[in-house]
Parts: C-alpha cells; structure tokens; sequence
C-alpha cells in the first residue's frame, strides 16, 4: 500500500460495509451466546434440526469472533493467507470476508428455513466484493505501485 497515494471514496464505503457487518455480527453473536435456543433473534430451535447443531451457541460464537472482532492482526504471519502476493494482505482478507459470507448465508438457506436477513447479508456480501475489486481499491492496496 503506498503512502502517497490518497485513500480513494470508493474505499470508505467498503470500511462502512465491514463496520456495519462486525457490528451486526457482534450483536447477532452475541444474542445466539446469550440465548442459545435463538429467542432473542426470533429464531426457532427446530430449524436446527438438519444442522450438525442442538443450539445456536457454536454459531453465535464462530460469528461474534471471526466476523465481529475486526482486529488487525499484529502477527507477523498474516501475509501467509494472502494468495495475492500483489496486494496488502488487508485487501484479500476484505475480498475473503465477502466469499465466506456469502458462503456462510447459502449453507444457512440450504440447511435451515429462510430468515429475512440473509437476503440482506448476501446483498452485503456482493457488495464488499464489488468494493474490494473496483480498480481504485485495487491500486490503493497494491503492492506494486
């Protein structure tokens, strides 16, 4: 990422985006860890049921840690899981969170009844990829600029 490149307005939007994803992550996973049987999201116990799962706890926490604490890792590692060795590591992970969330929402429609939200979250998902891979985003978090 260069320093004497401006952060482009595209780029605000995809932090707006992934702000508002942690945030509903955190109160999401936070509302499945505390009331496990869903009842605090509306959820019902019974669409578990073709789940590996009996409660909503191991996926309220799998959401409130990996998509509500957006931590910047101080690891020096972190570049490891970055499979475009021309970008800033924070560029693919931003272009992962959109895939695995869009992944995480079609796994949940196949195995469990349809929630309203998750139209919502697969828009979500659409756009922090669209974000991540418009051309001045691109260039922002290149390696090789």
């Amino acid at each position: 990422m260069s320093k004497k490149m401006s952060r482009p307005a595209e780029l605000y939007l995809l932090y707006f985006l992934l702000l508002v994803l942690s945030l509903n992550a955190l109160v999401g996973g936070g509302a499945l860890i505390l009331k496990p049987q869903g009842s605090l999201m509306g959820l019902k116990p019974d669409w578990l049921q073709n789940t590996p799962f009996k409660s909503y706890l191991i996926p309220g926490l799998l959401l409130f840690v990996f998509n509500g604490l957006l931590l910047k890792p101080t690891w020096p590692w972190a570049n490891v899981f970055n499979i475009f060795t021309d970008k800033y590591w924070a560029w693919t992970y931003s272009l992962l969170t959109g895939i695995i969330l869009i992944t995480w929402i079609t796994v949940q429609e196949i195995l469990i009844q349809y929630f309203w939200l998750q139209t919502v979250f697969i828009v979500m998902g659409l756009l922090i990829i669209i974000c991540t891979l418009l051309p001045r985003v691109q260039k922002y978090y290149s390696l090789n600029h």
